[in-house]
């Protein structure tokens, strides 16, 4: 398979799935020795055109998983926005050490419908953007570890492979997404839920409004008054520390979360 040149895309609000992304894609585009160009898919902005590959280009998409599958006001974007043409592509999932649910066969059948042909797919552990305590120091060595494998075993497959055969997935209709649970098991009820902002530890610097990947944040008041998709870019990127969620149930299900899931999960690689 000639390849000429590698697209690393990814929607990262709080960092791991574009840590993710840059060290696969680096490595593929190192042992291939092709030229790399980079898409952050983040902001509302970089979504707005449509991104189109041919079947000589290596397409490398990584997305955190919501809920065990794909954030859902995002799809519509990466459906309509990524476009592909017989082209080969690796999706790539970040999740936070709970389960990364279906979101890795969602990715996989998404990019198929779209043009794409997967050559491998993964879903690699990364620190929970709700809690440090979740999945902390992920990825570490054994994960970079496994993500060098990975990409040792995918530049095999592409140099060697003329067609590339469909991944092992049933390929069934996807489940309903995961319910969060409070603390005493019962379902935690947060969707409405917005960041809150410390007014006296506030700088007024803006930031929160430039990195909201869904434009949620007024640019003078500061405040969330759009569509929040409970991501965390303004509370973990705050220079102040003065944003924050102070939701009840979504409290509880943090503290849900940092009960159950602190042992490592497994990655998961599929080719």
């Amino acid at each position: 398979m000639e390849l000429n040149r590698i697209w690393g895309i990814f929607f990262s609000p709080t960092g791991g799935a574009q840590r993710i992304a840059r060290q696969i894609t680096e490595s593929l585009a190192r042992q291939l020795d092709i030229p790399l160009e980079w898409i952050d898919f983040t902001l509302p902005q970089s979504r707005r055109n449509p991104y189109s590959f041919g079947p000589n280009e290596l397409v490398v998409v990584a997305v955190p998983v919501y809920a065990g599958r794909l954030p859902h006001k995002l799809l519509p974007d990466f459906t309509e926005k990524l476009r592909g043409k017989d082209t080969p592509a690796v999706p790539l999932c970040a999740f936070g050490n709970r389960s990364c649910g279906e979101a890795l066969e969602e990715l996989v059948m998404l990019l198929e419908n779209n043009g794409f042909q997967p050559a491998g797919a993964a879903a690699f552990v990364s620190q929970h953007a709700f809690s440090e305590k979740i999945g902390a120091g992920r990825p570490n060595t054994d994960d970079l570890a496994q993500m060098e494998d990975f990409s040792f075993h995918l530049v095999k497959k592409l140099k060697t492979s003329k067609a590339l055969s469909p991944l092992p997935l049933s390929r069934q209709p996807l489940g309903p997404y995961y319910t969060p649970l409070k603390i005493d098991g019962t379902p935690a009820q947060f969707l409405k839920a917005r960041p809150a902002t410390d007014s006296a530890a506030c700088l007024h610097c803006g930031l929160c409004a430039q990195i909201c990947p869904m434009g949620a944040i007024h640019s003078k008041t500061y405040l969330a008054e759009g569509l929040c998709i409970k991501c965390q870019a303004c509370v973990q990127r705050c220079p102040a520390g003065a944003k924050y969620f102070d939701h009840p149930d979504f409290r509880s299900h943090v503290a849900m979360l940092e009960k159950n899931f602190l042992p490592p999960a497994k990655n998961r690689i599929l080719f």
